[in-house]
C-alpha cells in the first residue's frame, strides 16, 4: 500500500513533481446492515448523537476502499495517487456501495 503521505485530495503533491500519469484507480465496496446493527442502531437514534455503530460500518468501508485503490495503483506502477475522493451510493434499501477513486502518477522529488 501507498504511504499516506503519497495520497491527496489535491491535484499536486508539494515537494514532488509528476513524471507519469497512470489513469484513474478505483477501490469499491458494497456493504449491508445487519439486523441486529439495525437493531441497535435504531436504539441509538432514539437517544440522538452519533450513532457509533453506522459510524463504525462507515468508516471501515472506507478504509477497505482507500486499501483497494491504493493497491490498484501499486499494481500499475504508481508511487502516489492524486484527485483522491469518495463517493457514496445506495444500491438499494440497506445495501451502500463505497467508492474511492483517484489519479494513479508516478512522481519524483523535486
Amino acid at each position: 500500500m501507498l504511504p499516506a503521505r503519497m495520497v491527496t485530495t489535491a491535484f499536486e503533491l508539494p515537494g514532488y513533481r509528476i513524471t507519469a500519469n497512470l489513469g484513474v484507480v478505483r477501490g469499491i465496496t458494497v456493504r449491508s446492515r445487519s439486523v441486529i446493527g439495525n437493531f441497535f442502531g435504531g436504539l441509538q437514534s432514539l437517544f440522538g448523537g452519533n450513532i457509533t455503530i453506522y459510524t463504525s460500518l462507515c468508516e471501515q468501508a472506507r478504509s477497505e476502499t482507500y486499501a483497494l485503490m491504493c493497491d490498484h495503483a501499486a499494481a500499475l506502477g504508481a508511487n502516489a495517487v492524486i484527485g483522491m475522493r469518495y463517493d457514496a451510493t445506495d444500491v438499494m434499501a440497506g445495501l451502500t456501495e463505497v467508492l474511492c477513486y483517484g489519479t494513479a502518477v508516478r512522481v519524483e522529488p523535486l
